[in-house]
Formats: C-alpha cells, sequence, structure tokens
C-alpha cells in the first residue's frame, strides 16, 4: 500500500511558476512509475507527464511539453513537478499517482494509488 500526499499549489499569475510536491510513504517507492494528472471543472481527469523508477525516462503531454518536468527523489520518497510559464488553461486539481509498473505511463488506468489532489489557479 502507498500513500500520496500532494502540496504546492496555489493561486499564481500567469506566466508564473509553481513547484508541485508528491510525498510517498513505505519503502517501495523507488520501484514505482509515477505520474502527475490534472482535472479542471467540469473536465475528465487528464495525464500530464510520468517518470520512470529511477528517473532517467519520463515522458510529457503536449499540452505541457516544454513548460513542465517532472522528477523524483527516491531517497526523499517524492516525485516533483516543477511548472512554468503558467497559463490560466492550467488551472485544475492536479493529482499524483503510483503505478506498481516500474515503467512511465500516460493511462489512468494503469495507476493503482492516488493522491487528493492540489488546487492550482492561474489568473489572467
Amino acid at each position: 500500500q502507498v500513500q500520496l500526499v500532494e502540496s504546492g499549489g496555489g493561486l499564481v499569475q500567469a506566466g508564473g511558476s509553481l513547484r508541485l510536491s508528491c510525498a510517498a510513504s513505505g519503502r517501495t517507492f523507488s520501484r514505482y512509475g509515477m505520474g502527475w494528472f490534472r482535472q479542471a471543472p467540469g473536465k475528465e481527469r487528464e495525464f500530464v507527464t510520468t517518470i520512470n523508477w529511477s528517473g532517467a525516462s519520463t515522458y510529457v503531454a503536449d499540452s505541457v511539453k516544454g513548460r513542465f518536468t517532472i522528477s523524483r527523489d527516491n531517497a526523499e520518497n517524492t516525485v516533483y513537478l516543477q511548472m512554468n510559464s503558467l497559463k490560466p488553461e492550467d488551472t485544475a486539481v492536479y493529482y499524483c499517482a503510483a503505478s506498481r509498473s516500474s515503467n512511465w505511463s500516460p493511462y489512468i488506468y494503469e495507476y493503482d494509488y492516488w493522491g487528493q489532489g492540489t488546487q492550482v489557479t492561474v489568473s489572467s
């Protein structure tokens, strides 16, 4: 069992930056592929970015490519989402998720554990 807790969300102006953190419980964090997803009001949850167990391989949605970066620190059981050049359309609740597969994945159904989410609001 893995418990995930996101933090770092908030209100930021367009063009600004935020760094989200996702702290994981348990001693097997380094075995999990990790992902970030987001859900805007009235919309379905969508993929943002993902990272494999070692951090050596990542995949990013086209909508955030060049602006968002995922990273992880297995010694700290934490995955990060650095968000730069934020736009109003990035406003959403951001969720981190863990997959028992050690690989990265953009598919919601491949994730086994989810955090409670953190709100990101970008004002224009």
